[in-house]
């Protein structure tokens, strides 16, 4: 089973799901069986390198102020309830993620993806650190342990520029207008956070509908038998 996963790493609700995710995977008995594919979706692409507050970007998008009291600390709430703290979804800035998001599809193909994500979600929502220059990605790269002059490399060629462009293509063509959103085996999605309960009902059910249970045949009835045998004998 294939699961891929639409997010931006400045996004408060995609580092919940993929907590959420992860916690979903850990109850699911065919867990080690599920492939989890993270893609980019780009929220704000045209900040300045420098970041901004994450008040300010509100200020900038004309939302309300409460957005902070009703939205965000929220999910900084939930994410302290399920055992993900420090979450900073309010005190932190943001910026472009082009760059983190090229890191990261470099880790993708060094076979360590999905574990940097999550780091790189940590790394951003528990330190609330900066991720939007080189020096800041190529920083966080040699802590996690990525070669960094091979990732510089990868972020000087941009030679991973168009994956994540077509990443982000490919969700809007089947149907996202924002993240997390997730894809369950190319034929379910899910636009948005849910929780995990609801998200391991969500696998199972698309589990279940590719991995039918087989059925015992129906037994021919009216016809009289010699006997049968078991294992405990024949009678």
């Amino acid at each position: 089973m294939k699961i891929e996963f639409w997010s931006d790493i400045v996004c408060p609700y995609c580092g919940l799901m993929d907590h959420r995710l992860r916690r979903a995977l850990d109850r699911f008995a065919y867990g080690d069986q599920v492939q989890v594919i993270h893609r980019s979706f780009q929220l704000h692409p045209d900040l300045p390198r420098s970041g901004v507050t994450q008040r300010k970007l509100i200020e900038m998008a004309g939302a309300p102020t409460s957005t902070v009291n009703q939205v965000l600390r929220p999910i900084e709430r939930a994410a302290k309830a399920e055992g993900l703290t420090p979450y900073h979804a309010v005190e932190r800035t943001l910026g472009p993620t082009d760059l983190a998001h090229e890191l990261l599809a470099y880790a993708a193909d060094q076979g360590r993806g999905n574990e940097i994500w999550t780091a790189m979600f940590r790394a951003h929502f528990g330190q609330a650190r900066k991720l939007w220059t080189a020096e800041e990605v190529l920083d966080f790269a040699t802590e996690v342990g990525l070669d960094r002059a091979e990732a510089a490399e990868a972020l000087r060629s941009r030679r991973y520029r168009a994956r994540v462009t077509a990443d982000q293509s490919e969700a809007q063509r089947l149907g996202a207008r924002g993240a997390p959103f997730l894809v369950f085996d190319g034929r379910v999605a899910v636009p948005g956070a849910i929780g995990t309960d609801d998200l391991l009902k969500v696998i199972t059910t698309v589990w279940d509908e590719s991995h039918p249970t087989p059925q015992p045949l129906p037994l021919v009835t009216g016809v009289d038998t010699d006997g049968v045998c078991t294992p405990d004998g024949c009678a």
